[in-house]
């Protein structure tokens, strides 16, 4: 059978998952009385939640004789590790674009991963039948992105389609049938090429693993391209590591190939294909399952370095082990480093104590995911506020610097602009009116300014701005930048919080939490109107008297308290905060540090 390997690459919330779903039903993948579940590609419980890819999934469909295998990327910059990796065993990409906001700039990132490689994109733009789209827009400016990304003349002739995921259709022109997704599947058929290892069929057996996975029964996966040769189950082969060193010798107990949204066994896989290998103990991603007789290793992807890295340690507060049952740092330590193994962008180190771990990433979400992943998992946890990683070179200081589009209301975009260039050291890089009354800004900024601005930017722009962000480049260290504004309510007691009290320190501030809640000695129990720390008594109750009067024993109402989510809570604290997670809550508290820490903090940011 004929193949075709693509992947779907887009920026968040493009329509990805929902675009796979029809490609799944229309080619028919699934019986006509199947329950399916929307967004089927969409397997944990977080993706589904929050809407986004996480992971890179594939799946395989058969049209006119041909089998597709397609693999549905993460959209946001932040789980780029895996798209890097991706993308190097595909032979064309599907780049989806949403027709009314434009390329944006997790577009931008996965694109210019996919030129590099020499692939030519097919362009569908989504989304056409919402009233705010404008297609033939986003089309001249998906040329001018590739252009400014160095696409060569051939990838600037890119096929371009009409669709709508959600209807179920795509089209050549933007008044055609609207039937079905036989156009784009014709256009995969027509300019993807087959995969060119189909002709190394005869040589020794060679493939690159690209993701890893683990099954309770066949224990460690590796999925990849087989990139010569031929493997089937019994097969005895070895591992090699990027250097080229021989990591372990396996029999291959199983040999699973994709179809539709399940994964079966099959009994031989061929140069060309993606297929899943089981029998491994110790090889992981970017290294080669080869045949014995291969000494050599393929070239793998480079990785982007992290940017950002945050201390995870054990959960030392007063209310420690009432919630989660995994609270050891050994315990810590071996999923943080299960982790680092199946995902190349993050990176663990011990702190010289033993009960802390440094973990670098890529940004604010993904150390967001894997701490909710972890919290799920029965795990407490302390976690420190996102520190910047700095690099040197020739004797100077260097920063990350994000690229970050900004589409706000017209109302608005003098506090954005104010807030980006003059608090937090950007400078503005264009600025165009975006319709609708709406207005695109885009800025470079340090990433250090960006750490907990989210917050700020939707309150400045009563709910209504959307902020994209994508790493840029290095930029000489900018000087130090001010961080949050406000001081904190913190408690001085130890017991159940009080309605009454937190009644009376309302005009101090806004409240963290409500009443009848556990709370003890340092916990942040709100944000200080002023910009000072200020200790609270939250468990002080009403004086009792003898005498009864109209009014006297009204009940308190409260303002309801603001509930952070846990990226919100990681992204608020200082230097001298921690956030408390457990399976069942999220708490801000106060983190003293000794002298020589505080000394250390102040080397560090200069």
């Amino acid at each position: 059978m004929d193949i075709r390997n693509i992947a779907i690459i887009a920026h968040v919330d493009h329509g990805k998952t929902t675009l796979v779903d029809q490609l799944l039903r229309q080619s028919g993948s699934f019986r006509e009385n199947q329950a399916v579940a929307e967004r089927a590609m969409d397997s944990n419980d977080i993706e589904r939640e929050r809407g986004i890819t996480i992971l890179a999934k594939a799946t395989s469909v058969e049209w006119k004789g041909t089998r597709i295998n397609i693999v549905d990327t993460p959209g946001h910059a932040d789980f780029g590790g895996e798209v890097e990796r991706i993308l190097s065993m595909v032979d064309g990409v599907c780049l989806l674009v949403d027709a009314a906001e434009g390329p944006m700039p997790q577009t931008k990132f996965v694109t210019s991963k996919a030129l590099a490689l020499g692939l030519r994109p097919i362009v569908v733009l989504n989304k056409v039948d919402k009233p705010a789209a404008e297609p033939d827009n986003a089309l001249n400016d998906v040329f001018d992105l590739f252009a400014n990304l160095g696409a060569n003349d051939e990838q600037l002739d890119f096929p371009h389609l009409y669709a709508s995921g959600i209807g179920g259709w795509a089209d050549e022109t933007l008044d055609g049938d609207r039937k079905d997704m036989s156009a784009l599947f014709d256009m995969v058929l027509k300019h993807v090429q087959p995969p060119k290892q189909i002709a190394r069929q005869g040589e020794p057996f060679q493939m690159l693993a690209t993701t890893l996975g683990s099954d309770n029964f066949l224990g460690r996966l590796l999925t990849g391209r087989v990139e010569a040769g031929r493997v089937k189950a019994g097969d005895t082969v070895k591992a090699l590591s990027r250097d080229g060193d021989r990591i372990e010798q396996f029999r291959v107990s199983k040999v699973l190939a994709f179809r539709g949204l399940t994964q079966q066994p099959i009994d031989e896989a061929v140069a060309g294909d993606i297929v899943t290998l089981a029998g491994m103990a110790k090889a992981t991603v970017a290294d080669t399952i080869a045949a014995l007789e291969v000494d050599t290793a393929l070239p793998s992807q480079p990785i982007d370095p992290p940017t950002i890295s945050v201390t995870f340690g054990i959960n030392d507060s007063p209310l420690a082990g009432r919630d989660g049952s995994k609270v050891q740092s050994r315990v810590i330590r071996e999923r943080l480093m299960k982790e680092a193994e199946s995902n190349v962008a993050i990176k663990v180190e011990d702190t010289p104590g033993g009960d802390a771990f440094i973990v670098s990433g890529r940004g604010e979400l993904q150390m967001g995911v894997l701490i909710e992943n972890m919290r799920r998992e029965g795990f407490e946890l302390s976690i420190s506020r996102p520190r910047v990683i700095f690099r040197e070179e020739d004797g100077q200081r260097l920063e990350p610097v994000e690229e970050v589009i900004v589409d706000v209301d017209d109302d608005y975009t003098g506090v954005v602009i104010e807030k980006l260039t003059g608090d937090r050291k950007g400078e503005m890089v264009d600025m165009r009116p975006a319709g609708h009354g709406k207005t695109r800004i885009v800025a470079h900024v340090p990433s250090r300014g960006l750490i907990g601005y989210h917050g700020e930017f939707m309150t400045d722009t009563r709910g209504n701005g959307v902020l994209n962000r994508i790493f840029h480049g290095w930029t000489p260290y900018k000087g130090s930048i001010q961080g949050r504004r406000q001081g904190v309510l913190i408690s001085m007691e130890d017991g159940v919080s009080v309605a009454y009290a937190l009644w009376n320190l309302e005009e101090r501030g806004k409240m963290f939490i409500g009443a009848q809640e556990q709370i003890y000695q340092g916990i942040i129990i709100g944000e200080h109107s002023r910009d000072n720390d200020l200790e609270v008594n939250p468990l002080k109750g009403k004086k009792l008297t003898n005498v009864r009067a109209s009014g006297t024993d009204e009940a308190v109402r409260l303002t309801p308290p603001v509930r952070m989510s846990l990226e919100e809570a990681i992204a608020y604290i200082n230097d001298d905060e921690l956030v408390e997670v457990t399976p069942k809550n999220i708490r801000l508290r106060k983190r003293y540090l000794d002298p020589h820490e505080r000394k250390r903090q102040a080397r560090a940011e200069g």
